[in-house]
C-alpha cells in the first residue's frame, strides 16, 4: 500500500476538526482539517507534514551547517550559485518587500544578528561598539544579494554577504503545508507555524476559521483581536517574547537594518493579514520595525490588512489601517475579493 493510500481510510461519522501537531524550526506547529469525502488518517498526515518542514529546514535553516543556505551564505564567490527553486523564489519575495520598506525588512541581515547574539550566534555580554555595528552594516544589504529564477540561482555583489530568510520562510512553510493539505483533500484547514497561520475554506461554521492576536507580553489576558480568515493568512512580530538582556537593557530580536541596531520605539506588534503566509510573514516583520508611524503609514498606503498594538503606560492601543478595520468590523473579511 503506498503512503497516499495509508492517508485515506473510511469517513469519519463527525465533521469536527481533526487536529495534528509537533514542533520544528525552533518553533511548534499544528494543523487542523474538517474531513471531507475520504478522511485522512491524523498520524500519517503528521507524518507528512513533519517531512515537508524537515525538507524545507534542510534548505533555509541557519542553525544547520549543512543546510542549502548554510553552505550558500559560506561561499565566498561573487558568480551565479545554483541553489532549490524553493530558495530562488523566497529570496525573490523577500527583495521584492526589502524594496517596498525601503530596508526595514532585509534578507541579508544575518552580519547582524552575529554581531548581536541572536538566532544561531553565541551570546555576547558587552555592547557592540559603533564601528562593530558599521563594520557588520557594511557586510549587508538586500540589493547586493541577486536572484534569478530560472534557472534558479543567487549571487552575491559582496563575497562576504550572508542571508537569513527566519522572517519569511516559517511563513513560506506554512504556505507549503497549508498546499499538501489542499492537494491531499483537506481543503478546509488551518495551519499554524509559531506566530504564522493560514486558513484555507470557511471553517466548521461556514464563516471562517477564528484567531485571536494576542496581546503583548504584559497586555490583559484577553486577546487583542480576534478576526475570521477564510483563504487568508495572518502573522504577527513583536519583541516582547524573544530577546536578550545586555547593559541591564532588555533587547528585542527584531534588529533595524538601516541602523544595526534592535528595533525601538512604543509599537509593541505589528499584525498583517494577506493572501500567502510568506508575505504576512516578511511584512510584519518590515512593517515592526518601521515603527509606531512609518509603519501604519506604508501599510495605509500599500491597503494592507494590519493592525498595530502601540504601548500607552501600561496598557497597548490598538490602531487598525482602513483596511484591515474594514474587513474585519464585519463577519466575514473579503480580502480575496478585493485582492
Amino acid at each position: 500500500m503506498s503512503a497516499d493510500e495509508r492517508l485515506a481510510t473510511a469517513p469519519p461519522a463527525t465533521a469536527a476538526p481533526v487536529a495534528v501537531s509537533g514542533r520544528a524550526m525552533g518553533t511548534s506547529w499544528s494543523a487542523k482539517w474538517l474531513p471531507a469525502s475520504a478522511a485522512l488518517e491524523p498520524s500519517a498526515v503528521a507524518r507528512s507534514l513533519a517531512a515537508t518542514l524537515e525538507r524545507l529546514e534542510r534548505q533555509f535553516s541557519t542553525y544547520r551547517p549543512d543546510s542549502e543556505l548554510a553552505r550558500f551564505n559560506r561561499a565566498h564567490d561573487t558568480g551565479w550559485l545554483a541553489v532549490s527553486p524553493e530558495l530562488a523564489r523566497v529570496a525573490h519575495r523577500a527583495r521584492e518587500i526589502s524594496a517596498l520598506t525601503s530596508g526595514a525588512f532585509d534578507p541579508t541581515i544575518a552580519p547582524l544578528l552575529e554581531l548581536w547574539g541572536f538566532g544561531p550566534f553565541p551570546a555576547r555580554d558587552t555592547w557592540p561598539t559603533a564601528a562593530e555595528i558599521f563594520a557588520a552594516r557594511a557586510r549587508a544589504g538586500w540589493a547586493r544579494l541577486e536572484v534569478r529564477l530560472d534557472p534558479p540561482a543567487l549571487r552575491k555583489a559582496d563575497p562576504r554577504l550572508a542571508a537569513d530568510f527566519s522572517s519569511i520562510a516559517k511563513g513560506f512553510a506554512v504556505d507549503a503545508l497549508s498546499a499538501w493539505l489542499a492537494a491531499h483533500g483537506a481543503t478546509n484547514h488551518l495551519v499554524r507555524l509559531g506566530g504564522d497561520l493560514r486558513a484555507a475554506g470557511h471553517g466548521s461554521g461556514g464563516h471562517g476559521w477564528p484567531v485571536a492576536i494576542e496581546q503583548p507580553v504584559g497586555g490583559p489576558s484577553a486577546p487583542a483581536r480576534i478576526v475570521v480568515l477564510a483563504n487568508q493568512a495572518l502573522s504577527t512580530s513583536g519583541n516582547t517574547r524573544n530577546f536578550i538582556v545586555l547593559g541591564g537593557r532588555r533587547l528585542g530580536h527584531l534588529l533595524d537594518p538601516r541602523t544595526g541596531s534592535p528595533a525601538a520605539g512604543p509599537l509593541a506588534s505589528a499584525s498583517v493579514v494577506a493572501t500567502t503566509c510568506a508575505d504576512s510573514s516578511a511584512l510584519a516583520t518590515g512593517l515592526f520595525v518601521l515603527g509606531a508611524d512609518a509603519g501604519p503609514a506604508l501599510a495605509t498606503r500599500e491597503r494592507l490588512a494590519a493592525l498595530f498594538l502601540v504601548g500607552e503606560g501600561s496598557a497597548f492601543d490598538a490602531r487598525p489601517t482602513p483596511d484591515f478595520a474594514a474587513r474585519f468590523s464585519r463577519g466575514l473579511p473579503d480580502l480575496a475579493a478585493r485582492d
